[in-house]
């Protein structure tokens, strides 16, 4: 015979907070979709080799240029590049090759609001 009574409600703590409202529950889920690109590494490769090479470095370039060539600004063009160069090159999973891709992005990015920044 239970002689314990339980209220359905003492399992959950209105104080206590859960993974899935932090930013750590972001991270975690952005971590397993990196781990299924797993398959699709070669397009990831040529995503950010291609499209890095051909598009952002020569439109960084071009900004920087056109506005004032700052010689600052087309040393960390060239550097966000390499980066991007080496990881691929050294043939690292695909959980690096996207950030590193995505974080030069935002860097070439930066590179050309303070080219026009200094610019004007």
């Amino acid at each position: 015979m239970k002689a314990i009574l339980h209220h359905p409600g003492a399992q959950t703590n209105r104080y206590h907070h859960t993974r899935e409202n932090s930013g750590t529950a972001r991270l975690d889920r952005f971590t397993t979709w990196l781990n299924t690109q797993e398959e699709k590494r070669f397009f990831w490769a040529a995503i950010s080799l291609v499209g890095h090479g051909t598009v952002f470095t020569i439109l960084t370039f071009a900004t920087v240029i056109l506005t004032g060539n700052v010689f600052a600004l087309i040393a960390v063009t060239c550097a966000t590049m390499m980066l991007v160069l080496a990881v691929n090159l050294a043939a690292l999973p695909v959980k690096y090759i996207i950030p590193v891709f995505f974080g030069s992005l935002l860097v070439d990015a930066l590179i050309m609001i303070t080219a026009i920044a200094l610019w004007l």
